[in-house]
């Protein structure tokens, strides 16, 4: 009968599987500042917030959207935007599997390329009407009421479609903020 043990010599095990590592709990600074994806996906680290880190990166996004109005064109911001969205696509997917967990409350990218949209598509508009904005983009992405759920649930895993799904249900939520401020000036 063969021994439990195994006679593989270790180097052989090592390059067969990748060393299992723990699940980062809650990333730090020192992981924010570790690769370019973690401190875009950890939205400048407006994801570390303790409380609320979606909201924090949502208020970051709608300051760092009124420092961009200062100095681009409309048609720039929409550059701005879409490059956002697409390197954002890769830093989710990049940070998800090096903290190991499929949506990362800390990842909050996917929360300042939807708002940038919303303010983007809003403008010009003031204060008040950007608060509004800022209020019924979180109850969406928040609640997650219907579109925004099946966006949610859409992808699952690491990889692409991991990204992927992190992204789109906030851009949903933001459709569905456009939505109703659309039907609200309608």
């Amino acid at each position: 009968m063969p021994s439990k043990t195994s006679t593989t010599p270790a180097f052989a095990e090592a390059t067969l599987a990748p060393p299992i590592r723990p699940a980062v709990l809650r990333p730090d600074v020192k992981f924010l500042l570790s690769h370019p994806a973690h401190f875009m996906a950890l939205g400048a680290g407006s994801g570390l917030s303790r409380i609320a880190p979606g909201t924090v990166g949502t208020l970051w996004a709608w300051a760092a959207f009124a420092v961009m109005q200062l100095y681009l064109s409309a048609t720039q911001m929409g550059l701005v935007i879409v490059a956002s969205a697409l390197i954002g696509w890769w830093a989710c997917t990049v940070t998800a599997a090096h903290l190991r967990v499929l949506d990362p409350g800390a990842i909050v990218w996917d929360e300042v390329v939807a708002f940038w949209i919303v303010l983007w598509l809003i403008t010009p508009a003031g204060f008040v009407a950007q608060l509004a904005a800022f209020a019924l983009f979180r109850f969406f992405d928040a609640v997650k009421p219907g579109p925004v759920a099946w966006a949610d649930d859409l992808f699952h895993g690491f990889g692409w479609k991991g990204g992927l799904g992190i992204m789109l249900d906030d851009l949903v939520a933001a459709a569905c903020t456009l939505l109703v401020i659309a039907m609200w000036r309608f």
